[in-house]
This record gives C-alpha cells, sequence and structure tokens, in this order.
C-alpha cells in the first residue's frame, strides 16, 4: 500500500507536504487546482520504471501503446516560475503482509544537452532501517552514500529508471546491495501493481469477441468486458454492486447464438436488455466494479471520477463499495472525485462506525496565489467535518430557506395586490 507522497516544484504544484495515504483517499477540489496532477505523478513513475530502457532516468511518455501520459518535455512539468529548475518526487509503501517500508525521494533536472536526470535519489527503509543517497556531480558523475558515508564516485553510479542502482554501483556497496536490490524490488513491485482508470470511459458495444486473453484493465476501462468473459465470480460480484446501487437487479453474460460473440445483458423490473441500449451511467460505472474485484489483493487502485453519468444514490454507494473492498481485499483507493453523494456517505459510514479516520482521507485541492494548495479535511468519529470546503458543495439547507423566504415574499406581494 501507498502510505504517503509529496511533490515539488511538479506541474503546478509548489510543495504539496507530505500527503498521508489510506485504504481509501479521497481527493475533492475544484477544476484543474492539481487533483489529477497527484495520481499522474504515480503513473509518471510506474510507466518509467515498466520503460524497456533501464537506463532512463524518467520516462515523459509518447508511446501510446505502452504509456499512460505523454508529459511533454521537462518544461512541461517543471512548475511555472520558480528558480530552483528542480522538481521532485517523493513516495513511501508498506507491504501489507511483511510490513516492509521503503521510502523513496527522486528529485530531477534538465542537463545542459537536454537530458532529464535524477539530480539526486534517496532510497530509505527496508531491514534495518538504513538509506542510501545517489547525488549528480559535474560531467555526469554520481556520489553514493550510505547513510551519510560516502561510498564513491563514478560515472557508472547512474540511476536506472528512478529506483534502482546499475551494477556497478552495487559491486561498490558490497554487502549492502541486497539490501538495496530489496528496496528496490519494493518500490518496482508497488509501481506495478497500480491499476488505474481514467475518468473518459469507452462507449459499450452491443457485442464483443471473447479473446480469451485477460491481460490487464485499461485505462479507459474497455478490458473489462473480457474480464467478465474469463471470471464468472467477478460477475456475480459486480452484479451484487449493480444491484445495491439500484441500476440493475443482475448482469449476466450471454452468448449470441453459436458464435464467438458474447453480449452483456441486464435484469431489471422482469427486463432483459443489451448494455448498450440502457442508461450510459451503467457502462461508466461497470469498468470501476470490475477492477474493484480483478485488482490483485494488495494494490492500489487510481480512479478519477468514477461517478461520472451516475445518478445520486448510485454515486453514494461508490463509498460503500471502497470501504468494504479495501477491508476484504486489503485494496487501496485513491480516488479523484467531485461528488458530494460520494463524500457525504463516507461521512455516514464513519457516524456508522463502518469506517474510520483509520481507513478514509479526505483532502481539498484548490489554487492559491503560488500554485495549488491541498488541506486534510478533519473528519471526527461521528463524521462531522470540522473544516467545510467553502463554494464548492452546494448548500440544501441555505437553498431551502431562500426557497421559503421567496415563497413568503411572492406570497406577501400577491396578498397586498388583490
Amino acid at each position: 500500500m501507498l502510505n504517503g507522497l509529496m511533490l515539488q516544484n511538479f506541474k503546478i504544484w509548489k510543495d504539496t507536504g507530505y500527503v498521508n495515504l489510506k485504504p481509501v483517499t479521497m481527493l475533492l477540489g475544484t477544476n484543474s487546482s492539481g487533483k489529477s496532477t497527484l495520481i499522474q505523478s504515480l503513473l509518471l513513475l510506474k510507466q518509467t520504471i515498466q520503460s524497456p530502457d533501464r537506463s532512463i532516468h524518467l520516462n515523459l511518455g509518447g508511446d501510446e501503446s505502452s504509456d499512460f501520459f505523454n508529459f511533454g518535455g521537462f518544461d512541461d512539468v517543471l512548475k511555472q516560475d520558480v528558480d530552483d529548475r528542480k522538481f521532485s518526487i517523493v513516495f513511501s509503501c508498506e507491504n501489507y503482509l511483511t510490513g516492509f517500508f521503503v521510502i523513496l525521494s527522486s528529485c530531477y533536472i534538465k542537463t545542459l544537452q537536454g537530458a532529464i536526470e535524477n539530480d539526486s535519489l534517496s532510497i530509505g527503509g527496508g531491514a534495518g532501517k538504513f538509506s542510501i543517497t545517489v547525488i549528480r556531480k559535474t560531467k555526469g558523475e554520481y556520489s553514493i552514500y550510505l547513510d551519510k558515508r560516502l561510498i564513491g564516485t563514478s560515472p557508472d553510479f547512474a540511476p536506472e529508471r528512478s529506483i534502482a542502482l546499475p551494477a556497478k554501483a552495487l559491486a561498490a556497496l558490497g554487502e549492502h546491495a541486497g539490501k538495496v536490490e530489496d528496496m528496490s524490488l519494493a518500490i518496482r513491485r508497488e509501481l506495478e501493481n497500480i491499476s488505474y482508470l481514467g475518468p473518459l470511459r469507452r462507449k459499450p458495444e452491443r457485442d464483443y469477441v471473447w479473446n480469451r486473453k485477460v491481460g490487464t484493465m485499461d485505462m479507459d476501462g474497455h478490458n473489462a468486458v473480457q474480464i467478465l468473459l474469463s471470471d464468472k465470480k467477478i460477475v456475480e460480484q459486480v452484479s451484487h454492486w449493480l444491484n445495491r446501487m439500484g441500476v440493475a437487479e443482475k448482469l449476466e453474460v450471454s452468448r449470441v447464438a453459436r458464435s464467438n460473440r458474447y453480449e452483456i445483458v441486464l435484469h431489471r423490473e422482469g427486463v432483459k436488455a443489451n448494455l448498450r441500449d440502457v442508461g450510459i451511467g451503467v457502462s461508466q460505472v461497470l469498468p470501476v466494479l470490475t477492477l474493484a474485484f480483478f485488482a490483485q489483493v494488495g494494490s492500489t487502485i487510481l480512479l478519477e471520477e468514477p461517478e461520472i453519468h451516475l445518478h445520486p444514490l448510485a454515486q453514494s454507494v461508490l463509498a460503500e463499495l471502497f470501504v468494504e473492498v479495501s477491508k476484504e481485499r486489503n485494496v487501496q483507493f485513491i480516488v479523484e472525485t467531485h461528488s458530494e453523494h460520494l463524500f457525504r456517505r463516507m461521512q455516514t459510514l464513519m457516524a456508522r462506525g463502518t469506517a474510520s479516520t483509520d481507513d478514509c482521507a479526505m483532502y481539498f485541492i484548490e489554487k492559491g496565489e503560488k500554485g495549488a494548495e491541498i488541506r486534510e479535511l478533519k473528519i471526527d468519529e461521528f463524521g462531522r467535518l470540522t473544516n467545510w470546503p467553502d463554494k464548492f458543495f452546494g448548500d440544501a439547507l441555505g437553498e431551502t430557506r431562500e426557497q421559503a423566504r421567496l415563497m413568503f415574499e411572492r406570497q406577501k406581494a400577491a396578498a397586498l395586490s388583490k
């Protein structure tokens, strides 16, 4: 599980400070405030460790077949109007079974030749709680420090894929090399086990060819149907949650005649309908539900606007999904959302005792004078919020008071005119 994240000079962020991540972490805020950037920073590291080029320091993307995003160039990532032309990503993670804890701090610069390289890389934690730091010197040389003790300096010590050291650097570390490799491997596995579902999901088709290759969930959710075709248990679990949301009583996968094509059929009030013939909200939430049960146990799911096109009740049930699945499957959810209904149901779950502040963290993000600003929303054990965000959620009570006031004024005016 990811324990925390910090960004400095990264896109809209000057400094996030250390953001604690819980089994369910919700990111709320205004449009274009920096919520998605927090998620993108993790995906930037993930696509870097997946690069076939071991010597790369940071993979800003460009390969549509394998990369999540094309971040452009160094100047597109670096926050504007900063004197220090460096940006950094810090995150920590902990294995849910072993408790093995690692923290990574990676800082990047642009060289005179235009390449993006690590200015420094620090990895700490692991067994023995020691740290290793690599710092870039002149002419592309790197110095290695073990707990602040200089081990050596060489151009052959340059980091690989932001998380690891090359063979010659490991050789210089001697007996400590194994610990460094263990920490790098822990970071790699944590990043590999991140799944991402973007805010724009693919429109449904009337039927699908079953290619019998499941693979991974793609960022637009199109592979959700292949997962459902391959796993009857997930079909049952998704069907259960669609029922709880009130959008369908049952979901089934049905073969079209004797062909190799299959359709997704929904049952509601005695009527069967093809997925293509029901409201778009069902097809949009289908990948969210599927991924919740398909993702590997102990992994992390990044979601952007999972509530899109859903009616209010269905949006609120998503909070229950996140809390229950995170407990049952040890799956972490980091959710970017605008949904007041989802947020309020999370408050209710805390008041009910189903969730607690140990299970859930909520952050509000908005634009400030120096860039994006983040603050944790303080919720007590009864779900009460002490620092309600201004001008973000609707004011239901205020709207009711205003309606009553206007009704009274209109009735009074009508009586006087008679």
